[in-house]
């Protein structure tokens, strides 16, 4: 049994927790996958498997090696199958990471038609607002809101968001509608901090020369999108945010635009993936996909 039987092996012992179930599935006389699995865990030096009389499951170092030795096996059949006619069956598993917002309100709702075009994909989506490294926690891609600030990803920049400021409609009651700068001395701004200890830099505006911060106070400072137009839509304080995530907030009046005029820098939206020689195609389909999806509701960067 070469290399690569013995990771199909290990790889479906792992999802069944069974080494007799494992065997069925493949085919296999049950000593034949238990010895490659021992084979495969004497050629890493580590012991990928526990194994009880009742079940069979991951070390911690082999759920560790099933997530490389997945992506391995997905990358041999993209390659095994990169000349073949029938380039509509794409195979394996995506990870992709992108913000909360864009997951909840863009991609997810049209995934069912992706997935109903490539039913041999497995998707893992990763909605967070936090950086995460692409490389090191083993994403295929990345769709990030914002500036960049690693040069060693390949970067496909698909557009910007134009930004809003807002606040509810009760909130504006109680304290009155902004038209200047100055008035806002007597306003409350919700802050964004990607991680909670550091310090807001404030309301952000264009002066006619360039972009500027004016410290303002607030009751609350948040780490998530999702927070924080929640603190908005509860009367907490003005946010600033992109106008496509807010625009069903805006259209049904739970949030109200104030200060058109004096808006925050627009936030480009990118395509991050690391450098490959050949990218497997199901990740290329995956971005293609995005992009057409996105660019649409984006703006280009002047």
């Amino acid at each position: 049994m070469d290399r690569l039987d013995q990771l199909r092996s290990f790889l479906r012992v792992a999802e069944l927790g069974s080494f007799t179930a494992a065997a069925e599935q493949l085919g296999l006389p049950k000593a034949s996958v238990s010895l490659a699995v021992q084979r495969l865990e004497a050629e890493v030096g580590v012991q990928l498997l526990h194994r009880t009389t009742r079940r069979v499951r991951l070390s911690a170092d082999g759920a560790q090696f099933q997530q490389r030795a997945r992506d391995l096996l997905d990358d041999m059949e993209d390659l095994q199958g990169m000349f073949r006619r029938d380039t509509g069956q794409l195979k394996g598993r995506l990870r992709v990471d992108m913000s909360s917002g864009l997951a909840r309100q863009l991609v997810i709702p049209h995934l069912p038609a992706f997935l109903a075009r490539h039913p041999g994909l497995e998707l893992e989506l990763s909605g967070t607002d936090r950086r995460v490294d692409l490389v090191r926690e083993g994403f295929d891609c990345v769709l990030r809101v914002g500036t960049l600030d690693d040069n060693t990803l390949v970067a496909r920049p698909l557009g910007v968001m134009h930004i809003v400021n807002c606040a509810s409609p009760g909130y504006l009651a109680e304290r009155g509608v902004p038209h200047v700068l100055a008035d806002l001395a007597s306003h409350a701004l919700v802050h964004y901090v990607g991680t909670l200890g550091q310090r807001s830099p404030g309301f952000e505006y264009h002066d006619g020369q360039a972009y500027r911060t004016l410290p303002m106070r607030g009751a609350i400072t948040v780490n998530s999108g999702e927070a924080y137009s929640a603190a908005a839509l509860a009367g907490l304080g003005i946010i600033q945010v992109p106008r496509l995530g807010a625009r069903h907030a805006l259209a049904a009046g739970t949030l109200v635009e104030v200060l058109p005029d004096c808006v925050a820098e627009p936030m480009p939206v990118t395509l991050l993936y690391a450098q490959r020689r050949h990218l497997p195609r199901r990740v290329a389909a995956f971005m293609e996909w995005v992009a057409a999806l996105l660019t649409p509701e984006l703006q280009r960067r002047d």
